[in-house]
């Protein structure tokens, strides 16, 4: 039996365990898995060069990772109508038919959340960063009731363009967009850090410790490595804390 070949499209991607994880599921099911870190920028070729090329090189499927999930959505068919409204994918299976494309960003951090919360309300939240992964956990937050979402993002269009993309789905929702973080974590029970910051070639914290009074819980959706400054401020401050690493280790994805 052929190897299955898959791989991960991503920058900064040199500590994920996604690789690793593949291949064990492989050995797991009898079935030899071949698992590439595949960066566009070390292959000299521009992301959609490189999709192709793994598309014509006879991957099976890939993972998509920072910053190209929103790319990828425009390179794959889309079945299901919220995957599509997020405009944004992080898994694709290449069919006899063509590349199709899913987010289980979306349907593992609500898992994480249900079980990190154990029942209790989301309330209102604030979500740093406007990203792919931004894009999956706003929706997210909507399929698990939140009542009210702040949109924080340097890239101010960014923002603006969730908002919207979010009220297409809830348009009653009560949504603030901004650039400040700090500025604007007065009032949310919950902190989300949906950008890269704190990951491995990214340090720091999306938000200062000073600004965590008066939230519940907090989740950071990068997981390496595991006990970000984010979270270790959170925990500080005593808030329930859930690590992207629920999410990756739950759902197998990158």
């Amino acid at each position: 039996m052929d190897a299955i070949r898959l791989g991960l499209i991503g920058d900064n991607i040199a500590a994920s365990q996604a690789p690793r994880l593949h291949r064990l599921a492989g050995e797991l099911t009898g079935r030899a898995v071949t698992y590439d870190r595949l960066v566009p920028r070390e292959r000299g070729l521009a992301f959609e060069a490189l999709f192709e090329a793994c598309q014509v090189d006879g991957y099976r499927g890939l993972n998509i990772t920072y910053p190209y999930k929103e790319r990828a959505a425009r390179l794959v068919t889309i079945a299901d109508p919220l995957v599509q409204a997020m405009g944004a994918i992080n898994t694709v299976v290449f069919a006899d038919d063509g590349p199709r494309g899913f987010n289980t960003d979306y349907s593992g951090f609500v898992a994480a959340i249900r079980a990190g919360l154990a029942g209790a309300p989301v309330g209102q939240v604030m979500v740093m960063g406007a990203g792919g992964v931004g894009r999956a956990i706003a929706f997210g937050l909507v399929a698990l009731g939140v009542t009210g979402l702040t949109l924080v993002d340097p890239d101010g269009a960014k923002t603006r363009a969730l908002a919207a993309a979010v009220r297409g789905v809830a348009p009653d929702m009560a949504i603030t967009t901004g650039t400040d973080a700090a500025s604007l974590a007065a009032g949310a029970d919950g902190l989300i850090n949906a950008s890269p910051i704190g990951m491995v070639g990214y340090d720091g914290t999306p938000l200062p410790a000073s600004a965590m009074a008066g939230a519940r819980w907090a989740f950071d959706a990068v997981y390496t490595p595991v006990d970000t400054q984010f979270l270790i401020d959170a925990q500080a401050a005593g808030l329930t804390v859930i690590s992207g690493y629920e999410l990756f280790f739950g759902q197998g994805v990158d």
